[in-house]
């Protein structure tokens, strides 16, 4: 008794509440709640917390930042997290299978596939170079502390002083003057700028100069590869026991990088800079659209990612509030993290003499330049260095896993037949190889900036475009009604009418101003003094528009095949919901979805809805919500409790 009394508590249920056994035995499912909101948070928590976030809260404002930042988390950030979930909670089926709610839409699932390509590649072999700068770090002396290495310039002055400057200089209060003054009259090269350059990446002098691949940089590629692939053997299965590793355990690297960070002399001057408000900025077209922006691309919507992990959910699963707990959750992280970074940037801005705005970086420059740098000015800098490196991997790779498990669930669910469910093993592992080759290229010399052209460019406008065609088609062309009924029938109570109106008109207003705005503040990407060519930017352009072009061509396509004499006949045949449309199981597809399923789910016109449903649907709700649900009271495991009638 007390066995199945744990095991119900590890499904999400309270001690005494009847646990429903909901297990999609062809499919699978999470083998608790737990791991759903953990592998949920180890997605959407990821390197972008750490070295972007900070960047963006003091450039633009400091503390005043944080207030646009979370009205657009209420407005838009939590709205489409929950939208994303209930879809692929709802149908049980990844980013590709999802729209059998409209197929025309079906391209919106290739654009997902496309865009989760483009970043699984980039971001692996990120995750790869943190692999590289964690075994590095297995010293005695940071390689990055002193400018006496080979591959160092004349121009190198390192902040923990240097042989090369004079091996008789004891007193570091001289060096320190000293390195001011030189800070003062030219830009410092610093050794961690001329090991990331010269030694890591032995950078080409151009994108178009790819040089040689970098030996020890590709071996760590094939490490990372290798353990996602491990971590996903089994899929959800296997995964879903890795993140209680991955997804708590940054929290613990990143507490204590924190409490040493506060100790630091100089350490609250960084923190200042990172909070202190300016309110004027508040006025700011540019802050408001940054914040938008981050919130964004923070929480992976549009990716694929959020509908695939949720379709391995119990139909029952409460993932409204799955979706409060992981976004506040990630935007929480992200505020955590600027006291870490800015309060060892203050402690460096401090030791160099100078404003902390001159050691502030973001991206790359403030993960494997800015913030190794200031770690050798620490006591057993080896040490911090590992925990630092080692928390960046867990990030990295909590993401990694959902983005390689979206391709792999995308395949499997298309394909659909029972060999390739039970082997899916094998798709896993030609995705991962796949992915391995196609990262190969950014190891080369030229590497990093391809990395970066694919970062600005491939995961930029292109979500904004996905997700907001999203939303059109589920409120407009499905219909809201049809879909608010829909969840009310998964979860046991409708959306709140918070969640209805900013799905219907809010969140697709702030995606529009995220869009526009985009496009009003683009400017061609540099890195550092370089400027990309005209022809790089023309593949960056044409990597974006990649995703986004499978839309309109899967819709003409579907259009042509689609039944009917004329155009308008096929549009609105191709727009109707498939007739495997809904629940996957048969035990939880009641109401309209038991007997002739779709054909009675009214598929709203593209230009305006229907008004003539009035007294008589609400009649049919009410029926139909007492034949489904019971009584809509939601348990902790998300299943619905039917009450025993008394006696």
């Amino acid at each position: 008794m007390a066995d199945k009394q744990f095991s119900g508590i590890l499904n999400g249920a309270v001690p005494g509440e009847p646990v429903k056994k909901d297990e999609n035995s062809r499919r699978g499912n999470w083998g608790n709640q737990i791991e759903f909101v953990l592998t949920s948070v180890g997605y959407a928590v990821g390197l972008g917390n750490v070295w972007r976030f900070p960047y963006l809260c003091y450039r633009n404002g400091g503390g005043a930042f944080m207030f646009p930042y979370f009205i657009m988390l209420v407005f838009c950030g939590i709205p489409l997290f929950f939208l994303e979930l209930s879809f692929g909670q709802f149908t049980s089926l990844g980013c590709l299978g999802v729209w059998k709610v409209s197929p025309m839409f079906k391209g919106v699932g290739y654009g997902m596939m496309v865009v989760s390509t483009y970043i699984g590649i980039y971001y692996n072999v990120v995750i790869c170079i943190a692999f590289y700068y964690f075994f590095m770090s297995m010293t005695n002396l940071l390689p990055w502390t002193y400018c006496n290495n080979p591959w160092n310039t004349p121009d190198c002055i390192g902040v923990a002083g240097t042989p090369r400057m004079n091996a008789t200089l004891a007193n570091v209060s001289a060096v320190v003057s000293g390195l001011t003054e030189i800070v003062n009259r030219t830009k410092r090269t610093s050794p961690s700028e001329e090991y990331w350059k010269n030694y890591v990446l032995n950078i080409s002098d151009g994108i178009g100069n790819f040089g040689e691949v970098r030996l020890p940089i590709l071996g760590c590629l094939a490490v990372s590869w290798v353990v996602v692939f491990l971590c996903l053997i089994r899929g959800v299965k296997s995964s879903g026991k890795v993140v209680y590793f991955t997804a708590t355990f940054p929290y613990v690297v990143l507490t204590i990088l924190f409490i040493r960070g506060i100790t630091l002399e100089g350490a609250t001057s960084g923190i200042k800079y990172y909070l202190t408000p300016q309110w004027e900025k508040i006025l700011d077209a540019k802050v408001w659209g940054d914040a938008a922006s981050q919130i964004f691309y923070s929480l992976g919507c549009a990716w694929g990612g959020l509908i695939t992990m949720a379709s391995y959910n119990k139909f029952h699963n409460n993932c409204f509030r799955d979706s409060i707990i992981i976004s506040v959750t990630n935007c929480g992280t992200s505020v955590y993290a600027g006291f870490v970074i800015f309060s060892i940037l203050g402690f460096m801005a401090n030791h160099l003499g100078v404003d902390v705005s001159e050691v502030a970086d973001h991206g790359p420059g403030l993960a494997f330049v800015a913030y190794p740098e200031a770690l050798t000015l620490l006591p057993i800098s080896p040490l911090w260095s590992l925990l630092f490196f080692f928390m960046l991997i867990l990030l990295g790779l909590g993401t990694q896993f959902c983005l390689l498990e979206t391709l792999v669930t995308a395949v499997v669910d298309e394909i659909g037949t029972d060999w390739i469910i039970k082997n899916k093993t094998y798709v896993t592992l030609g995705v991962a190889i796949v992915g391995f080759l196609l990262g190969v290229p950014l190891t080369t010399q030229a590497g990093i900036y391809w990395l970066l052209l694919m970062d600005n460019y491939a995961a930029s406008f292109s979500l904004v475009v996905i997700s907001c065609i999203m939303c059109i088609c589920i409120m407009y062309v499905y219909g809201h009604k049809n879909y608010f009924k829909d969840v009310e029938m998964m979860l046991g109570f409708p959306p709140p009418l918070f969640f209805r109106i900013c799905w219907k008109y809010v969140s697709p207003f702030i995606i529009t101003f995220i869009l526009i705005f985009t496009v009003i503040q683009y400017k061609p990407i540099t890195y550092n003094d370089y400027v990309y060519p005209g022809w790089s930017l023309v593949i960056g352009f044409a990597m974006a528009l990649s995703s986004v072009i499978c839309i309109p061509v899967y819709a003409l396509f579907k259009i042509a095949v689609s039944e009917g004499s004329t155009f308008l006949e096929r549009l609105k045949n191709s727009v109707k919901p498939d007739p495997d449309w809904g629940p996957a199981l048969q035990e939880h597809r009641k109401g309209r979805y038991a007997t002739q399923g779709p054909e009675s789910v009214e598929v709203c016109p593209l230009k305006t809805e229907l008004k003539d449903e009035g007294k008589e649907k609400l009649k049919e709700k009410e029926t139909e919500k007492k034949d489904e649900i019971g009584l809509t009271i939601p348990g902790s495991n998300g299943s619905a409790l039917n009450p025993t009638p008394s006696a």
